[in-house]
């Protein structure tokens, strides 16, 4: 019994301690090789030229904030553009605000669905209305930035097999300590992480609320799945087993709202491992594929990831008991993880989001004001995906795999 709870602490241990290590090391090769060479995220690069793009804007319940980021979108800097608005059965003001906006912008179509039906079926819908091959999708929340389209075309024109791009997601409410912690999270674990996985080959998912597509690379997998309850992670992994490449654009800003109270981060990160499981279960059978082969990579450290959460949760889970009973039960576990285990990995961690902020001040100058507030990333954030993790793939794995991609209105921050 205690040789295997020390393997497991073991495990536990060197798991996160290497892949912060092979997220550094990637990150800086794709700075080095690709990124520092790059003009400034405010400016346009030099295109070849400049094809129609088509914007899709899924909305659900979004009456308070659609209108902003209209108004935003009739501001880019792209010449060749279309915008299409989903209204996806909202039960607020939306439908009514969309189309105080279409009069007010003649260029503005859109297209209203009776009922809810998720934002797959909504993206699918815009898709089958669009006149361009590409499709830039984001969420009815979101502010792009108004380079930020040249920059995801910019991929697409330099090689042919691209069947996505995905964006540089920012957080801009950054008032609270969750807020905070997010802004940090989002280049020292999100952005470090894709600059890594496109230098080792292929990506966990895109960016939701900022991702461009090929048209035809999306008729080419059937489109979203209305099933799925993360729709972006599902649609990478259903185009890189079918041999489309996704690219990553760091220069292409979108700005986002995200949750700032423990309960709307919860339903965020439940949701999103519920969707990596719903993946894991969808495609682990088709890895056989010559196509999915170069997916092996991105399967085993999600496999090791589910197994790392079970085994943090049973490690808590032994040490909670045995800090409750006292001398009765004795596991001879001094913590969760060995004491020197701990503090090197929170060292390892603080030397990840030193690498990571730095590379991102070529985007954000004032990121590394940030920094501080990582402290305590390990302790809250490390608990909550290890606990969302176990509860999303024990959710999945006992019957949750068939639920429906129906939405719901998120938390969007304490001022919002």
């Amino acid at each position: 019994m205690m040789s295997l709870l020390e393997s497991v602490q073991n495990f536990t241990f060197l798991y996160p301690l290497a892949m912060a290590f092979v997220w550094i090391l990637g990150g800086i090769l794709y700075y080095r090789r690709r990124e520092h060479i790059l003009a400034g995220p405010h400016t346009d690069p030099q295109l070849s030229s400049t094809p129609s793009v088509s914007v899709l804007v899924p909305c659900y319940n979004e009456e308070a904030l659609v209108a902003e980021t209209i108004n935003e979108l009739m501001k880019l800097q792209y010449p060749n553009l279309e915008i299409i608005a989903i209204n996806d059965g909202s039960r607020d003001r939306t439908g009514e605000r969309l189309e105080a906006l279409r009069v007010e912008h003649p260029s503005l179509r859109v297209v209203h669905l009776a009922e809810n039906r998720g934002k797959a079926l909504a993206l699918r819908t815009g898709a089958l209305a669009a006149r361009s091959e590409f499709l830039v999708c984001m969420d009815g929340d979101a502010i792009l930035d108004p380079h930020s389209i040249h920059w995801l075309m910019r991929e697409f024109l330099l090689r042919g097999n691209v069947g996505a791009v995905t964006g540089n997601p920012r957080i801009r409410n950054r008032a609270t300590l969750l807020g905070r912690l997010q802004v940090g999270e989002f280049s020292s674990i999100v952005g470090l992480i894709k600059r890594a996985q496109m230098v080792y080959g292929r990506v966990f998912t895109v960016s939701g609320v900022i991702c461009a597509f090929r048209k035809r690379a999306l008729a080419d997998i059937g489109y979203w799945d209305p099933v799925q309850q993360t729709e972006d992670i599902d649609v990478t992994w259903a185009l890189q087993t079918n041999g489309w490449r996704i690219r990553y654009a760091p220069n292409a800003l979108c700005w986002i709202l995200m949750p700032e109270t423990l309960g709307g981060l919860w339903k965020q990160r439940l949701r999103w491992a519920v969707g990596g499981a719903q993946v894991f279960y969808k495609y682990a059978p088709r890895m056989l594929r010559p196509a999915a082969l170069p997916m092996w990579g991105i399967l085993a450290d999600y496999i090791l990831s589910v197994i790392w959460a079970l085994s943090f949760g049973l490690l808590v889970s032994l040490w909670t008991l045995q800090i409750c009973t006292g001398p009765e039960i004795d596991f001879g576990l001094p913590g969760p993880l060995p004491t020197l285990a701990g503090l090197l990995l929170t060292v390892v961690f603080l030397l990840q989001s030193v690498v990571s902020l730095t590379i991102d001040r070529r985007i954000e100058r004032s990121i590394m004001q940030h920094y501080v507030w990582l402290i305590w990333y390990p302790l809250a954030y490390w608990m909550l995906n290890a606990a969302t993790s176990c509860v999303g793939f024990v959710k999945v794995t006992f019957g949750a795999k068939r639920r429906s991609g129906t939405w719901i209105s998120p938390d969007r921050g304490v001022g919002s």
